[in-house]
């Protein structure tokens, strides 16, 4: 493969519904699309997940733009690759910036798979043919509220439903919960919004079965949550402090998580994604493919990963009428009783609704 060409391109479009966290609303999802061409005319989809703000994590929209046109598409321009792992080796030199390197290598991994033929999830060795989804839920105006949604979704046949809580909106919240749905997988998320000076509240949690909370203790830290972990019954599960396969290595020999959950754009890839799984399959750490209100694109890519055999969790990649009125992707994602089939076309299996890109694209740039 060589890389001739990359438009990046800058799209908003229109959540169905509010979807609230403890860091804040969103009501619109602006983010990057990349198209990547190779000498051969091959193209390939990438998409950035940082959003606007830097409350995830410290990448935002400009900040990708940035360190994609003025460092890593001149690092990646007319190289020569035989694989798409050779990307993050390319980029060794930039320090973190994750998702501005993922958006190219879900390109070149786009790319490898149509010229391999295959589809990409093949080519990243997985085996399924559909994959088991869930839910994730926004914090909601009242608890009542929130369980005529995940009424909705259990009917609707979604094997997990995440919950996004923050304090005062927690105990009761998840008592109220198991009350209504006593046989329902049911994980708390609390995107850092606890200190370890809350562990007598955290442990409350334990009374509800729940199967993980998620990433409750700061987004960097790895020492407070194995602190936290060995008082806690209910498993830890670590989202934003795992950013590379060492990350990971090292919150599991701490003790610190029992469950991983991994963002392709956090970990700043797909090659990084699949070592991270593989690390964790030969420790029995179970892991599951978490969300950042992707369009189709980036959720083509969720899918793809969530095939490798380790993906034992239900995770976040709902189908795309759960947050689009339309997406940029034919046929949408599609959710039935909470399974996804997994394409088998070659590439990411959807095909790219130009059209669509067209109307939602409020910026866009070339390069070659």
């Amino acid at each position: 493969m060589k890389i001739t060409d990359i438009t990046i391109r800058h799209l908003q479009m229109k959540l169905k519904d509010p979807f609230t966290t403890s860091f804040g609303t969103f009501t619109n999802k602006e983010f990057l699309l990349l198209e990547a061409r190779d000498v051969e005319g091959t193209i390939g989809w990438g998409e950035s997940v940082a959003f606007n703000s830097p409350w995830y994590n410290e990448e935002t929209l400009k900040t990708n733009w940035h360190m994609l046109e003025d460092f890593l598409i001149p690092l990646i321009l007319n190289k020569e690759l035989n694989h798409p792992d050779e990307v993050s080796e390319i980029f060794s030199s930039i320090r973190k910036n994750n998702m501005a390197k993922s958006t190219i290598e879900g390109a070149v991994w786009d790319i490898y798979a149509q010229q391999t033929n295959q589809s990409l999830a093949a080519a990243l060795g997985g085996k399924k043919d559909k994959i088991e989804v869930g839910i994730s839920i926004g914090i909601q105006k009242s608890i009542e509220d929130l369980v005529a949604l995940v009424d909705g979704f259990v009917k609707e046949g979604y094997k997990r439903i995440k919950v996004k809580i923050k304090p005062d909106w927690d105990i009761e919240v998840m008592r109220t919960l198991r009350e209504k749905f006593p046989d329902t997988a049911i994980m708390a998320d609390a995107n850092s919004a606890y200190r370890l000076e809350d562990t007598a509240l955290l442990k409350q949690l334990d009374a509800f079965d729940l199967m993980m909370i998620e990433q409750p203790l700061a987004s960097d830290d790895i020492i407070d949550h194995a602190q936290l972990q060995k008082q806690l019954k209910t498993p830890i599960c670590l989202d934003e402090s795992i950013h590379s396969l060492e990350d990971a290595r090292k919150a599991v020999e701490l003790g610190s998580t029992g469950i991983i959950n991994i963002k392709i754009g956090r970990v700043g890839g797909l090659s990084e994604a699949k070592k991270i799984h593989d690390y964790c399959a030969a420790n029995n750490v179970p892991v599951w493919c978490g969300g950042m209100l992707e369009s189709g694109i980036g959720r083509a890519h969720n899918v793809a990963l969530t095939t490798l055999p380790n993906f034992i969790l239900p995770g976040d990649t709902a189908g795309s009428n759960r947050y689009w009125e339309k997406d940029i992707i034919l046929p949408e994602v599609v959710a039935t009783n909470g399974y996804i089939d997994v394409p088998q076309t070659v590439g990411i299996g959807y095909e790219v609704d130009r059209e669509a890109v067209e109307s939602f694209t409020i910026a866009k740039k070339n390069y070659n």
